[in-house]
């Protein structure tokens, strides 16, 4: 009996050796992913050739403060303005200096080997970098909200610099088809998300490579899930020809990302159905329509100018005698 146990061990440790192990596609770099790689490296050329002529070393990023930060009729959002900061290699910067150029360089290693980190991830890989490791979290997000600031000056985000949000994307339900690869085989998945059941598609952290098929005729932005859920159970999108997507609150930047990009391709209307009070309309129409003074380095790849509000005004209730429909804030 020992003998045959035996010889049954062995036989499913063989099978489990004989295994095919899942492949992955070769990964191909994109012209994205190729002008991420150069404004990496040529801005660290930049550094070595001072560094070489013995001239002090810097690196220039757009100032990120509300005084630098502007807002026009003709783009339809906060943007940054011309003020530049200067960061200098001295002895009182030698290490933020230098956490720049690491945090750089992972950039430039996990665009090159189609890869990525969050930004929590990103600080803990600091503890391998000895003196230039991160001490807290904000100090790593500080410095990756510069070198975006940077990145965006040449029409890049974060998420092309390979770090992704750890917030969640989003549901979507309705007349759209969204096409995907699959990360394994590289293949094309087509995602038909009036095909989801009870459930919705989940918008991805990372949607700069998908592409759309849709004859809908406009995007309903929702504020709550519920009301999302109660309208996609009821298959509104049907009825109205429509792409319904939950923000959940302030959209996530992936959600910003997506309708812009939806909507600026497929050329669809944007109405954002939010609540009648100031959170609703101050926080979460503004961040999506305008962007935010913040975050005035990446508005024009995240807000959405074309959105349109949707909802009970203040006006209406007065008009349509609403006043026992509400409560005081």
């Amino acid at each position: 009996m020992a003998k045959k146990k035996a010889s049954k061990k062995a036989a499913t440790k063989k099978a489990a050796a004989k295994k095919p192990a899942i492949k992955r596609a070769k990964h191909t770099l994109t012209d994205l992913d190729k002008k991420t790689i150069h404004v990496i490296a040529s801005t660290a050329t930049a550094v070595h050739k001072k560094i070489l002529t013995r001239a002090l070393p810097e690196l220039k990023f757009p100032v990120r403060s509300l005084s630098n930060v502007q807002y026009t009729k003709q783009t339809g959002y906060f943007e940054l303005g011309k003020g530049r900061k200067a960061r200098a290699l001295t002895v009182n910067t030698v290490k933020s200096f230098a956490q720049t150029l690491r945090l750089m360089s992972l950039s430039k290693e996990m665009v090159e080997n189609d890869n990525f980190a969050t930004k929590r991830e990103a600080y803990y890989i600091s503890k391998n970098w000895n003196d230039a490791k991160f001490g807290v979290q904000p100090e790593s997000d500080a410095v990756m909200d510069d070198i975006e600031a940077l990145a965006s000056l040449e029409g890049l985000t974060r998420e092309q610099l390979r770090f992704r949000p750890e917030e969640h994307g989003g549901a979507l339900a309705g007349e759209l088809t969204v096409i995907d690869r699959d990360r394994t085989s590289g293949n094309e998945i087509r995602i038909d998300c009036t095909a989801m059941g009870s459930g919705a598609y989940t918008i991805p952290s990372s949607v700069e490579h998908l592409k759309f098929e849709t004859k809908a005729k406009f995007i309903l932005a929702i504020e709550t899930g519920g009301m999302f859920h109660r309208l996609n159970d009821h298959q509104y999108w049907r009825t109205a020809n429509c792409i319904l997507i939950s923000m959940g609150g302030v959209p996530s930047r992936a959600q910003r990302r997506f309708m812009r990009r939806l909507s600026d391709e497929k050329k669809l209307p944007i109405y954002c159905f939010v609540d009648c009070d100031p959170y609703g309309i101050a926080n979460i129409y503004r961040t999506l329509k305008v962007g935010s003074g913040n975050a005035a380095h990446i508005n024009r790849f995240f807000c959405v100018p074309k959105a349109q509000f949707l909802g009970v005004t203040p006006q209406d209730i007065i008009d349509f005698k609403l006043e026992d429909a509400t409560h005081p804030l």
